[in-house]
């Protein structure tokens, strides 16, 4: 049984989560979290790796089917009330991490003006509610980090493989990131680095679910009562130093020829993937340079109305992975990420967001994250004091691309997690 309802005003979503595993999907302080036991769920991969053929082939449907026997009683009717389930998935099918759906008994909402809370039971578990009540803050932390299997040396070795890659006709783009490693103390409040994040950039999609936490700038998808809409981000620049030279920086990122081809090749790999499932596209002629704190995007706004029954699942399952995160083609490019990345992107890069039962849902990419609590990489063991924590950060490869100039995206990629761990 599902019940929504209507609550007081609420405020800070992210103190009502569980400190050590907190579960939020926030945008502008507005959005969706997850308290109390996990009353059903979806969970594959890792152990148990799907077919080559498809990195989601039954997840829509496995949804489906779960939400059949549900009796859902909303009262509010706004994006993400009644069933809905949090989701992260991993980026790539061989990947050791596994992806999940997590449905908690509790949800507490907050959007256009109004608060819900949603009380999910099951005959699963028939334990208490959890109150619906702020928990105070844990004391500050920080975490202490190094470089992973690829330092900035390695990085720029493995750039110059993804050119010679182009350069032999492998691939036209491929993206190669490169990771850092540390801990945090055991214990830790995890909500605080959420809520850093959210407070320092309120205009990218904040996420928590199963120990993933990050800012994402990047829409994947969002459907919404037959409107499909998603932003596409690819070239970058770091923001100039005062308004002349951050002028000077927006300006030298549209007019970039690099910048606009890797863009180009973003974008139309969506709008191939969505072609199936929707009716005309609406999307920008030109991108648009976004500004965000620490640098600026060429990003593109694509809109469209479904021409079919799928939900935001199976777009997940059409657009993952876009070129903004792989490179072109994409097959190709996946093999040349296996063969040049040292390391398990694991949910790096994957689709992060929520679900509901109708198949509504917004899902965004999994970056300016870290993974806690997963394996590191190298050079730390996990002890009982401390939390592994694993971070990526990558840059799309051109045929002219300077390996130094992309290491140095990748440390501007870094700074919001990284900023947010100290």
């Amino acid at each position: 049984m599902v019940e929504t309802r209507e609550i007081d005003p609420v405020d800070d979503l992210i103190s009502f989560t569980d400190p050590n595993t907190p579960l939020a999907w926030l945008r502008r302080g507005d959005g969706i979290v997850g308290l109390g036991h996990q009353v059903t769920g979806i969970e594959f991969g890792g152990a148990h790796p799907l077919p080559e053929a498809d990195p989601f082939p039954s997840l829509a449907e496995m949804w489906r089917s779960l939400c059949e026997t549900a009796e859902v009683d909303d009262e509010v009717g706004l994006p993400g009330t009644g069933l809905v389930a949090f989701g992260a998935l991993a980026f790539d099918r061989r990947s050791a991490a596994s992806s999940r759906l997590i449905v908690p008994q509790t949800v507490i909402g907050r959007g256009r003006g109004r608060s819900w809370v949603t009380r999910i039971r099951s005959s699963a578990y028939d334990g208490p509610d959890p109150a619906i009540a702020t928990v105070p803050y844990g004391p500050y932390w920080s975490a202490t980090l190094g470089p992973g299997t690829l330092d900035p040396e390695g990085y720029q070795a493995a750039v110059r493989q993804g050119i010679a890659a182009i350069e032999s006709g492998e691939v036209q783009k491929v993206v190669l990131a490169r990771d850092l490693v540390g801990t945090i103390p055991a214990g830790s409040d995890i909500r605080r680095l959420a809520r850093a994040l959210s407070t320092e950039y309120p205009d990218t999609w904040t996420f928590a679910v199963d120990g993933l936490v990050g800012a994402s700038p990047e829409t994947l998808v969002t459907v919404s009562h037959g409107t499909v809409t998603a932003r596409v981000l690819a070239g970058t620049v770091p923001r100039g130093a005062d308004s002349d030279g951050d002028a000077t920086a927006s300006f030298s990122l549209a007019h970039s020829a690099k910048d606009r081809d890797e863009h180009r090749f973003a974008v139309q790999s969506v709008l191939d993937a969505l072609a199936p499932h929707v009716g005309a596209v609406t999307a920008d002629a030109e991108p648009f340079t976004l500004e965000l704190p620490n640098l600026w995007h060429l990003a593109t706004d694509v809109e469209a109305e479904l021409a079919d029954h799928a939900t935001s699942l199976d777009l997940v399952a059409a657009l993952h992975p876009t070129a903004a995160v792989a490179g072109t083609p994409t097959d190709a490019a996946i093999e040349a990420i296996r063969r040049i990345e040292p390391f398990d992107r694991r949910r790096y890069a994957g689709p992060v967001g929520w679900v509901g039962a109708d198949g509504d849902g917004e899902w965004a990419i999994a970056l300016r994250c870290a993974q806690i609590g997963a394996d590191p990489t190298r050079g730390y063991a996990e002890f009982s004091d401390t939390i592994p924590v694993v971070a990526h950060a990558g840059a799309g490869i051109m045929a002219e691309s300077d390996p130094e100039s992309e290491l140095l995206e990748t440390r501007v990629k870094f700074r919001p997690i990284v900023d947010a761990l100290a």
